[in-house]
């Protein structure tokens, strides 16, 4: 029997009611992506098929994405590493899969972690984004993580495919 979508588990320990669907897109994204990668050989990692983003790209760009739009949600400007990790984030690196999968569900939890600690009083308050300082909310930026998240385990998922089928 194949296992249910976070969504429809019902709810996340520690997560208020709000944040919810927040928390079940993080989720699947966790449970999904080991699978999403499994199996690729370490050659093909930052493969580029028909010049689309590489495996390694999407997950460097799942955690750092994460952890910008969630330092943003907690109303906090980026570091100097942040800012670093972010001009790297297109560059072939020499991390293994096992190392980036690991770095990324390692931020999957974080952002979990701090939707769980998340005043829901606070979720409209405004925050401020990059260098244009341009306003948004405390909610839209956590959401907008989990969806972005998405979003690159879909291409992840679909670039895996084609890099699978040319071995």
């Amino acid at each position: 029997m194949t296992r249910q979508e976070p969504w429809l588990r019902g709810p996340i320990e520690g997560v208020h009611p709000l944040l919810m669907p927040i928390a079940h897109s993080l989720t699947q994204v966790i449970e999904d992506l080991p699978d999403a990668v499994g199996g690729i050989a370490a050659e093909k990692l930052w493969e580029k098929p028909g010049g689309s983003a590489s495996i390694g790209f999407h997950l460097k760009h799942i955690a750092s994405s994460l952890d910008r739009l969630y330092t943003y949600a907690r109303g906090e400007k980026l570091t100097e590493q942040q800012l670093a990790t972010l001009k790297s984030e297109k560059e072939d690196d020499a991390r293994t899969l096992e190392e980036l999968l690991k770095e990324t569900l390692v931020q999957l939890e974080l952002s979990l972690q701090q939707l769980r600690l998340a005043n829901h009083e606070t979720l409209h308050n405004t925050r401020y984004v990059g260098r244009a300082q341009l306003p948004s909310t405390q909610l839209a930026l956590l959401y907008h993580g989990a969806e972005h998240a998405q979003r690159h385990l879909g291409a992840l998922i679909a670039t895996a495919k084609v890099v699978r089928s040319s071995e």
